[in-house]
């Protein structure tokens, strides 16, 4: 820099270099400070509108602090609060279904394609749990759940998500700690689910977490890698056992309906024939005790006239006819007389 340069700005040539930077450093932040301030405040101005609105989506409610403290709650859409510093938002998504997931993590989730899960060694920590028998199991579990009140979701405990997970793992490892775990395996875990998000959601409420269970998923229940192979055969061995059962009892339901349908059946002919027997039987007597009654009255009538509808019934049935006289005493007493042929009083008509 030149003498007549420091003359023009400081004045006098200073006597050293030291005091040459302390005058000039006086004049230009002067200098600049008068410059940037209307810059600063505009700055400043453009920062407070910036921070005074805020955009709630539709899942979303808007929680607004002010100095820490919690003055209201807002829906979604847009809003306005007092500049950055003053008021706080923070957005909580109440309307979406939150999961926190156990023994396995969510690596890929496309739609239109399968999901891809993750299942590390790592997350073995969490899924293995000791049966009521003494026996390892690996439940992998999924836990889904709405925030409901947004407020004590977020001061009333330090940590909610962490705080729902432990709860869920100290849940799930006491129930199924209370059962066989051959039951966890097959038949039980729609119970152990109930179970499980019944005794959380107590929990949280007791907690005033402000979260509210939405279902409590056994994802995949299977036993250790070791024990694997002797579990599908055990497995397998009950299945054919439950097929077997299946197939008898749909044998027996198939034979026994008819077996009885049989059995009504020939019941039902045997009370028809036993009707129809008496029925015969009363108009026979009913029959004979007529005729008796006529033939008290008049018995050689009543006496030949039976005879002759008993002839009328058995010789149209005759393919021969031989009539016997009982006082020829010749070689051959009986007359031959034909199906063709008419029988007539005297001997036999062509």
């Amino acid at each position: 820099m030149a003498p007549n340069d420091w003359r023009r700005v400081g004045g006098d040539w200073p006597d050293n270099l030291g005091d040459a930077a302390e005058r000039m450093r006086q004049q230009f932040g002067s200098f600049r400070l008068r410059r940037l301030l209307p810059g600063l405040v505009i700055f400043v101005l453009l920062i407070g509108l910036w921070s005074s609105w805020f955009t709630v989506q539709p899942e979303e409610t808007g929680v607004v602090q002010r100095f820490g403290a919690v003055v209201r709650t807002v829906g979604p859409g847009l809003h306005f609060k007092l500049p950055y510093g003053i008021e706080t938002a923070i957005l909580v998504p109440t309307a979406s279904v939150l999961k926190e997931e156990f023994g396995f993590r969510t690596a890929a989730s496309v739609p239109g394609r399968r999901t891809q899960y993750t299942d590390s060694p790592a997350f073995k920590d969490e899924s293995l749990m000791l049966t009521g028998d003494l026996n390892v199991i690996d439940v992998q579990w999924i836990v889904q759940y709405r925030i409901e009140d947004p407020v004590r979701y977020l001061f009333r405990v330090r940590d909610s998500r962490q705080t729902i997970r432990d709860i869920a793992e100290a849940v799930m490892r006491q129930i199924v700690g209370n059962r066989l775990g051959s039951d966890v395996l097959t038949v039980g875990r729609v119970a152990v689910s109930t179970e499980v998000k019944e005794e959380m959601q107590k929990i949280l409420g007791d907690y005033e977490t402000g979260v509210r269970l939405v279902t409590v998923e056994l994802q995949d229940v299977t036993p250790p890698d070791l024990v694997k192979p002797a579990f599908n055969e055990v497995n397998e061995a009950r299945q054919d056992r439950e097929k077997s059962i299946n197939q008898a009892q749909e044998q027996a339901n198939r034979e026994i309906p008819k077996a009885r349908g049989e059995a009504t059946r020939t019941i039902t002919e045997a009370e028809g024939y036993a009707v129809e027997r008496v029925n015969r039987a009363n108009g026979e007597a009913t029959r004979f005790r007529a005729i008796l009654a006529e033939y008290q009255r008049a018995p050689e009538v009543t006496r030949r006239r039976l005879y002759l509808e008993a002839l009328s019934t058995i010789l149209p049935g005759a393919k021969a006819l031989y009539v016997v006289d009982g006082d020829q005493k010749a070689l051959v007493p009986w007359l031959q007389v034909e199906s063709g042929d008419k029988l007539v009083a005297g001997g036999k008509q062509p």
